[in-house]
């Protein structure tokens, strides 16, 4: 399903129950399909129609913290460095390094960071908060300028700062 939000066309997918992906449209363009044409059970557009609205909330700063069914498939490791991001507060960042520490093997930055890569909830497990060593961005699938909107869209809010980086 793909729907308009106020940074873009969004991409959301429902499976047995769970949000497994939501993530931008890159090119910008407005997608062939904007509402759900399956015949997905009753409990999935619900999920939907949920997901929608707390997204919403998210970007008109209503809601920091998402209370939704979500489920990725994915390695132990990348399950725990997923969980992981959650924790990370509205607001904040940390570094790849900072996460690897986090996940208790400071020499698995490099798999923390492509485990942070694979992640497909972007906004709800919140990987645009992490962030190079050196303070900067570094890559993001939804692109940097996606992940540097969301990083001072959150910083602004929550700390009442409108330039982060």
């Amino acid at each position: 399903m793909f729907y308009r939000s106020s940074l873009g066309f969004i991409k959301i997918n429902i499976s047995n129950g769970f949000i497994n992906e939501v993530s931008f449209i890159k090119n910008g363009k407005e997608p062939e399909q904007l509402t759900d044409t399956n015949t997905s059970p009753a409990a999935d557009k619900k999920i939907l129609q949920k997901c929608k609205q707390q997204v919403d909330e998210y970007f008109s700063v209503k809601r920091k913290i998402f209370d939704l069914p979500i489920y990725q498939e994915g390695t132990d490791f990348q399950q725990k460095v997923w969980k992981e991001l959650i924790q990370i507060p509205y607001g904040k960042t940390i570094t790849y390094l900072q996460l690897a520490q986090r996940i208790g093997n400071v020499k698995a930055i490099r798999a923390a960071a492509a485990a942070n890569g694979r992640n497909r909830l972007w906004i709800i497990v919140p990987c645009h908060r992490v962030i190079g060593s050196n303070g900067g961005l570094t890559g993001y699938a939804g692109g940097l300028p996606v992940k540097k909107w969301l990083l001072e869209h959150e910083n602004k809010y929550a700390n009442g700062v409108s330039l982060l980086f």
